[in-house]
């Protein structure tokens, strides 16, 4: 690492109108470095290296103080065209979304060559040649076929690695990744976080890293500094923040994770540490086991048996249908009161097996008993009576809401559909009495789905599940896309709803770290098929199967 920065930062402070967003903050980035800015959404992380590239919204942004210097030149200064020179070639950036960063409409491959083309003297012939060689540096399996796909043809990680190449093609002295691996699976962001450091070294560039967990940080970064609410709260090496932090807030960040050792009865959240009332209590595991004995001495809830689901592509006109097997016999029993963990990588059947259990996809083999009915043999009429009783909390609660209904409304409107209550007043007012359950108050019931954060919106996805009363919620990947803190509050919440209401849970999820301490049992999926079925922390200290160890060693530590 070298004395002079290639990038500093000085006293800089960016507004969005006459909100002042970025208050005066001042950092460099040295040559040969991996720099970890961590924080939660709104702290200002994106927003700062935004402003770095150019990518601030002119009309309602603006610097309205401070330098950002890169080789000697201010680039808060420079023009539109100057810029040009500069994306993509000087500095480049791996967005958080690989789906909505790539164009739809052309293939992988030329996305990448139309880079080389714009900032190198390449012919089309050499710039497709140097995109080969750069989809083999990122490691994707068959080079060509991925050249030649279009992003929705290709796996949300191979996507990544396409950006990363895109990224890294006109060997620029400064990456910045913005959240590259928030929604992927532990072993895909593993090897993500692989991939980034072993580029860094064989280049020697430059890069920003930018996350919300800590834990991924301590996994890949040199230093680390930490922003909350527009400012610089903490910098440093990443042993001393993590061994020593010096702010509530770090500390915060660190110890809301749930702990793979220790299995807390609330999980802290950021507001609990920076007003200093942190409850440690731990379950211990006699409660744990008494907790057990209680939930197995009574008959299964729900009972899956040989469950299988086909799906079939015709993949041409002359070419036989292929038959894909997402779900794969698989049997396992459900008790009331319990909270089943659903865990393996994108594609392993996971959701697509909690979409068979509600219904959604009926299932091609196989039988689901609940409550002693084979449900899978219900007509229309009485699948529609049943969905009261199995409800679903989805992972992106913005797309499943109605944008033009008002949230208390959209509340409302199941149980106006399954005749719970007398009247529109009554159901009114238990609505407001759900929505202050869940954390919000009676003032939201007239609001619109675009005037809350993530975490509120994932409580109004929430509160609509359980203003029906449900026995079973299928909560699919609910909190993946939740910052660390917020993540905290809801699975705390689900824990509360779950004591006050007597509900059960299948919960799905990639982050191992959650199931496991959500759960009381663990189920491992693999290729449509059960890989592990067990206690929860069983499976955890004492794993039997090469898979599972594969996912748990894929989980960010910390240090």
């Amino acid at each position: 690492m070298k004395e002079n920065p290639i990038l500093k930062v000085e006293n800089l402070s960016i507004s969005f109108g006459k909100n002042e967003v970025i208050h005066n903050i001042s950092y460099e980035l040295f040559e040969n470095e991996i720099l970890g800015i961590v924080g939660e959404s709104g702290s200002g992380k994106s927003v700062s290296s935004l402003a770095i590239l150019g990518l601030l919204p002119a009309k309602i942004s603006k610097i309205t103080s401070g330098q950002i210097i890169f080789n000697n030149v201010d680039l808060s200064k420079i023009s539109s065209k100057a810029f040009q020179l500069i994306r993509g070639k000087k500095i480049a950036m791996i967005f958080q979304e690989p789906m909505s960063s790539l164009n739809p409409s052309m293939t992988c491959g030329k996305q990448v060559q139309e880079i080389l083309l714009q900032h190198t003297t390449l012919t089309k012939k050499e710039a497709k040649d140097e995109t080969l060689i750069l989809f083999e540096h990122v490691k994707l399996p068959n080079p060509s076929r991925v050249f030649n796909a279009y992003p929705h043809e290709i796996s949300g990680g191979q996507k990544q690695r396409v950006m990363i190449a895109m990224a890294i093609s006109c060997k620029p002295d400064i990456l910045i990744a913005d959240e590259p691996t928030t929604a992927l699976d532990v072993t895909v962001q593993k090897d993500i976080i692989k991939l980034i450091k072993e580029l860094q070294l064989k280049t020697k560039m430059s890069v920003l890293f930018i996350t919300h967990d800590l834990s991924l940080i301590s996994e890949i970064a040199n230093r680390v500094l930490v922003m909350y609410k527009g400012d610089i709260v903490e910098q440093g090496n990443v042993q001393s923040i993590f061994k020593n932090p010096e702010h509530l807030y770090t500390k915060a960040l660190i110890n809301a994770r749930p702990s793979l050792d220790t299995r807390l009865k609330v999980l802290p959240t950021i507001k609990d540490y920076l007003e200093g009332t942190t409850d440690h209590a731990i379950i211990s595991s006699s409660e744990r086991q008494k907790k057990h004995d209680a939930i197995y001495s009574k008959p299964p809830l729900l009972e899956i048996i040989n469950i299988e689901k086909e799906y079939i592509s015709n993949s041409g006109w002359f070419s036989k249908p292929s038959v894909f097997k997402a779900v794969n016999k698989v049997s396992f029993k459900l008790y009331e009161g319990e909270t089943l963990g659903l865990v393996g990588e994108s594609g392993c059947g996971k959701s697509t097996l909690g979409n068979a259990i509600l219904q959604l996809d009926k299932a091609t083999a196989g039988q689901i008993i609940y409550k002693g009915t084979d449900i899978t043999q219900l007509s229309n009429r009485d699948i529609k009576t049943l969905r009261k009783e199995i409800q679903i909390i989805f992972q992106d609660p913005y797309s499943s809401l109605n944008p033009r209904i008002p949230v208390g409304e959209a509340i409302l409107e199941p149980m106006e559909v399954h005749r719970l209550y007398k009247s529109n007043a009554e159901r009114k007012a238990k609505v407001i009495e759900i929505l202050e359950r869940v954390g919000l108050t009676m003032d939201h019931f007239n609001r619109y789905p675009h005037e809350f954060s993530g975490g509120q919106r994932q409580r109004i996805g929430i509160a609509r599940t359980i203003a029906l009363q449900p026995k079973l919620i299928v909560c699919d990947e609910s909190v993946s896309a939740l910052d660390i803190s917020v993540q905290a509050q809801v699975l705390n919440l689900l824990n509360e709803l779950k004591e006050d209401f007597g509900f059960t849970y299948i919960f799905i999820s990639h982050d191992l770290a959650v199931v496991k301490y959500m759960s009381d049992q663990l189920l491992v999926m693999n290729e449509g098929k059960i890989e592990e079925l067990g206690d929860a922390d069983l499976i955890y200290n004492t794993p039997n199967s090469a898979y599972t160890k594969k996912l748990i060693e894929a989980i960010p530590k910390g240090l």
